[in-house]
């Protein structure tokens, strides 16, 4: 854990940076999410700074600034320091020497989240391998507390240094999570050949754009949703019966900005969900102003894992809050697709989406029937030749 489990809160204050062009709403935004993030790992955000120009090369940050948030950690009694954005090793051991205070980078934020959101042998061992593959680069000498795992007579090499003890088990370490996942990822490539005569549907989407409760709301199904990020870690997999048509649907992590990349390394097995699924139903928050950056991301992500070529169904989730209606009579800035206006909470344009799913269904059954039928023929062709001589 990198946030601290106990009674009171910890306070955090945010950093933002960017270059002197950055429009100022961008970094806004950014920090906002950040300050959820904050909020889902159990902290309390205490402030806000915010600079833009050129990275200093020792703590991203200016002198100037830094002695600002200095002062601000002592009055408001800050416990630690988030920066919006990946901190070097050398950048945050200058940062917590000059600040006296521990320093977080984003990504070390969400790992840390999703330690929290593991539940399963398959989520918590995609979660220790994203976090080992974020440490290992960042070993410095002072982690003489890891050699109390495997410590003992013939674990250091001669001449070996702590650091280089270090770097080896964790490496060891590494090995045997990635091992372990290769057998994960054959269990689930077993269970997809054993779903292929149905028709795959997986949910794609932001972190918190309601995913997991429209997936209860279409299966009558009840996985834990909240109003919090990353709740879903593990894909979940439901059918979805609809006139004597049986659709598999499955609800996946969500994404966001400036995901850690060992994220997408370390949850392979379960990204392959969306890349072998028929259609994909991208769940967008329409109910954000900021909805088409969100749906950027999004797509950007999708391309990361090589499923931006599969079917899309673009679904705005929470028009309830947008008194039941989208706010454009036709939304912009989408990629081509259809469209459906939903709101999971309240069952509106449900009917219309399942419709929408099941048409893609018959779509693609219809698809597979003709190759079938044109593989057969082909057949029979090939049988009746005369031989050759």
């Amino acid at each position: 854990m990198v946030l601290e489990m106990r009674d009171v809160p910890e306070r955090a204050i945010l950093v933002g940076f960017g270059p002197r062009q950055t429009p100022p709403g961008q970094l806004d935004a950014s920090l906002d999410e950040l300050t959820r993030l904050v909020e889902t790992a159990d902290g309390r955000v205490a402030g806000r700074v915010v600079q833009r120009g050129r990275p200093h090369p020792a703590h991203l940050i200016g002198t100037g600034k830094l002695a600002e948030i200095g002062r601000m950690s002592n009055e408001t009694h800050a416990d630690l320091i988030v920066f919006d954005d990946e901190l070097s090793p050398s950048q945050i051991a200058n940062l917590e020497e000059r600040l006296d205070c521990k320093v977080l980078d984003r990504s070390m934020l969400i790992l840390a989240i999703f330690a929290r959101h593991a539940h399963t042998k398959e989520a918590k061992t995609q979660v220790e391998l994203a976090q080992y593959q974020y440490l290992y680069p960042r070993l410095s000498g002072h982690w003489t507390h890891m050699t109390r795992h495997v410590g003992g007579i013939g674990t250091r090499g001669p001449g070996e240094t702590q650091l280089e003890t270090d770097r080896r088990l964790v490496g060891q370490r590494i090995q045997r999570l990635k091992e372990r996942l290769k057998l994960i990822d054959k269990e689930r490539a077993v269970q997809r050949r054993g779903r292929n005569d149905l028709f795959r549907a997986v949910m794609v989407g932001y972190t918190n754009a309601g995913k997991s409760t429209l997936f209860n709301r279409l299966t009558r199904s009840r996985v834990w949703a909240a109003d919090r990020l990353f709740c879903t870690l593990d894909p979940t997999s439901r059918t979805l019966a609809h006139g004597g048509r049986r659709i598999v649907l499955t609800d996946t992590i969500g994404f966001i900005r400036k995901l850690p990349a060992t994220v997408f390394a370390a949850f392979r097995a379960t990204l392959a969900e969306v890349t072998a699924a028929d259609l994909i139903l991208v769940v967008v928050d329409y109910a954000d102003p900021n909805y088409r950056e969100t749906l950027d991301e999004v797509e950007r992500s999708l391309g990361e894992i090589n499923a931006d070529q599969n079917r899309r169904l673009y679904v705005l989730n929470k028009i309830d809050l947008l008194n039941g209606a989208p706010n454009e009579s036709s939304p912009t800035g989408l990629p081509a697709g259809e469209v459906v206006a939903v709101s999971a909470t309240d069952g509106i344009g449900i009917d219309r989406l399942v419709a929408a799913i099941v048409e893609e269904a018959d779509r693609c059954r219809t698809g597979a029937d003709d190759r079938r039928a044109r593989t057969a023929k082909a057949r029979v062709r090939y049988e009746r030749r005369p031989p050759t001589e």
